[in-house]
């Protein structure tokens, strides 16, 4: 092939052949860009059902697939990721039946819908409608299931689902209510990984304690639900830290740790968010598992890598944004460093959809900051801090969507 394609060059047919070869280079360019950027609306939420059985139909105008984060059945919350469709806005309401309360927010480049079960149930089926007998609208149905045993409120008789999605359901007109956000909590190092060694102690001792005061901070407030990567002095791998922050769902995932230096008097916290660098060891993270969306994405490597992009570059910015927001949250109630939002290559924070900050809340080298991480009072008042900035980050990030 190349010989020949030599020979024509020569023969002054070159020019043509590399006209023909730019023609066809363009229009892959162009066909992966318009793939990448296709996007289906989420038009409606509907629901009906009841304790036996709930169903959800979500009104598009396009068709989609969509991966199962969470089927419900541990900790009773379905979590369906709607890949390249937009919701406008947050959009939530009660439910009814099994579902307590649900909520579609936009999470890089899918709708999110979250579901919180009224009981003990599970996803039982879901399936796509095309549109049909005069319903315009594509519709994803999502079928909920209670436990074995649960009655019928009103047993309608049974129809064809099509017309079930069309007449039987209505639109949820409930008082909003908010679903709970996710916020992973992991205590650096654990077990055999020491961490750093101070006066008093070791690193991990110290984190263990500052994880489970913001823990027990942010549980408090009923706004959240809080998953720690460990909550004893148990070793957890690096890697194994990010699956427990991707397979919860997390909104927002901190590591907590504590620093040390080389020199007595460096002191001072720091926060700490993906660098542009560490963005390939994310991509050979992930692709080595399959991981990321792994039913959403298309089979052309071009889109892939370009979706890819646009979601680690959009999650790399809401880190910073909170970063900016923990940052200004601690001042005034620890010491910081002088350049306290750092940037770094840090397994934890490699996850490409979960927004991650790591927090070095002092050295542990320094007699003054190992001090003030070790008294509960001072420690306590640190986590404080954290817990307000997450409330600051979650509510302006609702304002900004109920506009």
């Amino acid at each position: 092939m190349l010989g020949r394609l030599n020979r024509a060059v020569s023969r002054g047919r070159g020019r043509s052949i590399v006209a023909g070869v730019a023609a066809v280079v363009g229009l892959a360019v162009f066909a992966v860009g318009h793939a990448a950027t296709e996007t289906v609306t989420l038009l409606k939420v509907r629901m009906g059902g009841d304790v036996a059985e709930t169903r959800t139909v979500i009104e598009l105008d396009g068709a989609t697939s969509a991966r199962v984060v969470s089927d419900g059945s541990t900790d009773r919350r379905v979590v369906i990721l709607l890949p390249g469709v937009t919701a406008a806005q947050v959009q939530q309401g009660a439910g009814r039946g099994m579902v307590k309360a649900w909520m579609v927010d936009q999470v890089q480049g899918a709708a999110r819908l979250q579901m919180d079960l009224a009981g003990d149930g599970k996803l039982k089926r879901r399936f796509l409608l095309p549109p049909a007998d005069g319903v315009a609208s594509y519709r994803y149905v999502i079928d909920v299931t209670g436990p074995a045993g649960a009655t019928l409120t009103s047993a309608p008789a049974p129809r064809p689902a099509t017309q079930q999605v069309r007449s039987q359901f209505l639109p949820v007109k409930a008082p909003a209510l908010p679903l709970k956000k996710v916020v992973v909590i992991d205590a650096g190092h654990g077990g055999r990984d020491s961490g750093a060694m101070g006066a008093a102690g070791f690193e991990k001792d110290i984190n263990l304690a500052a994880a489970l005061s913001l823990a027990d901070q942010l549980g408090k407030s009923g706004r959240y639900k809080v998953v720690l990567t460990r909550s004893s002095d148990v070793y957890v791998p690096l890697e194994s830290r990010v699956r427990i922050a991707q397979r919860a769902g997390a909104d927002l995932f901190i590591s907590v740790h504590a620093d040390s230096g080389p020199e007595p008097e460096l002191k001072g916290a720091s926060v700490y968010t993906l660098s542009d660098k560490a963005t390939q060891r994310a991509t050979r993270f992930v692709s080595g598992d399959n991981w990321f969306m792994k039913a959403s994405l298309t089979g052309d490597q071009g889109v892939r890598d370009i979706l890819f992009d646009l979601t680690q570059r959009a999650t790399r910015n809401r880190s910073a944004v909170f970063a900016q927001t923990l940052v200004s949250s601690i001042e005034g109630k620890a010491p910081l460093l002088r350049r306290s939002h750092r940037d770094a290559g840090f397994m934890v924070l490699l996850a490409p959809d979960v927004p991650a900050v790591l927090l070095e809340m002092g050295f542990v080298s320094n007699p003054e900051d190992e001090a003030r991480l070790r008294d509960p009072a001072s420690r306590n008042r640190l986590m404080g801090a954290v817990a307000r900035a997450v409330d600051q980050h979650f509510g302006e990030s609702l304002k900004l969507a109920s506009r």
